[in-house]
């Protein structure tokens, strides 16, 4: 009989980590590949994430749960204050925090607005993730990565990790989750295995439908739509193995006047938003959809306490 104990394995850990950074540094993007399938919409277009998005990782030796917050921003709105809200109170509960910049844009006054409010975040380990790095050759790319770690010197941030990261290009992906799982805590797994989010299903259906209308409207437009999902519900008297699910759903603006760009003529782009939007829908709920989507006016929204509660802010 041998007397040796078994190797000590290695505990396993458990936690919430979140991605900030100004709008559009690629935080979406980031969660989405470290999940390994669509839980945060993405867009060109700046301040496309208004909830904040739980994306789960399973390994075997951690669970890493992703918080991916709105980006912080000046707000000029209610709606932009709100936001802004969410972010400053998902900082304060999670266990680490991944500062997202992007590569191919120099530190401006947007990332040291956010540097500023994270070096007031003391004992929250911090990581600092120079992402869209495909978009950069690699002598600019050595200049950003010295200009992050400059930036915590001059703020009294310590940088935990600085980590160049592709999330399109898919490369260092992985590492940025090996890196963030040793600052989490020790824990059991707090989501059963195979959940990828916890947001609910109405919230995410909406959201892909957003993301479709948000696709190459006009510049004024992004901020001014709302989706919101009325019902969800299986077609009666369907046979077992032909399911059908209705879901009706309305597209809010803000002013009449968007909706001819919405809706296009003889209602094309709405038709396109369908199509493109339940598309995802069925692959994220694993059946036929039937989308029923019409486009209503809620006057100015944005700054309207009343309307941000109906609409869900």
């Amino acid at each position: 009989m041998s007397d040796r104990s078994p190797e000590p394995t290695a505990p396993h850990r458990a936690g919430f980590a979140c991605f900030v950074g100004r709008p559009n540094a690629g935080k979406s993007t980031l969660t989405n590949a470290l999940v390994g399938t669509k839980v945060a919409i993405t867009s060109n277009r700046p301040q496309t994430t208004r909830h904040t998005v739980r994306g789960i990782v399973h390994r075997p030796d951690a669970q890493l749960v992703l918080v991916d917050t709105p980006g912080l921003h000046k707000p000029r709105t209610l709606l932009g204050e709100r936001l802004n809200d969410v972010v400053r109170a998902t900082w304060a509960e999670v266990d680490v925090i991944g500062f997202c910049l992007p590569a191919d844009q120099k530190i401006g006054p947007g990332d040291k607005f956010i540097a500023k409010e994270l070096a007031g975040i003391k004992k929250t380990p911090k990581i600092a993730i120079v992402t869209k790095t495909d978009l950069v050759e690699s002598k600019a790319l050595a200049e950003q990565l010295l200009a992050v770690q400059q930036l915590g010197q001059e703020l009294g941030i310590e940088w935990a990790e600085i980590i160049p990261v592709s999330a399109v290009g898919d490369k260092q992906v992985k590492l940025v989750a090996d890196l963030l799982v040793p600052l989490l805590p020790e824990s059991p797994p707090l989501y059963p295995e195979g959940d990828l989010t916890d947001e609910p299903e109405m919230v995410m259906v909406a959201e892909l439908i957003r993301e479709a209308a948000l696709e190459g409207v006009r510049d004024e437009l992004p901020h001014s739509i709302a989706v919101v999902v009325e019902e969800m519900l299986p077609r009666e008297n369907r046979p077992a193995d032909k399911p059908l699910l209705d879901i009706h759903a309305n597209v809010y603006i803000e002013r009449p006047s968007q909706k001819g760009i919405i809706i296009g003529p003889k209602g094309s782009r709405l038709k396109e938003v369908g199509m493109k939007s339940r598309k995802h829908i069925e692959a994220l709920l694993g059946t036929p959809v039937f989308l029923d989507l019409h486009v209503k006016v809620a006057k100015d929204w944005q700054r309207d306490p009343k309307q941000l509660r109906k609409l869900g802010f």
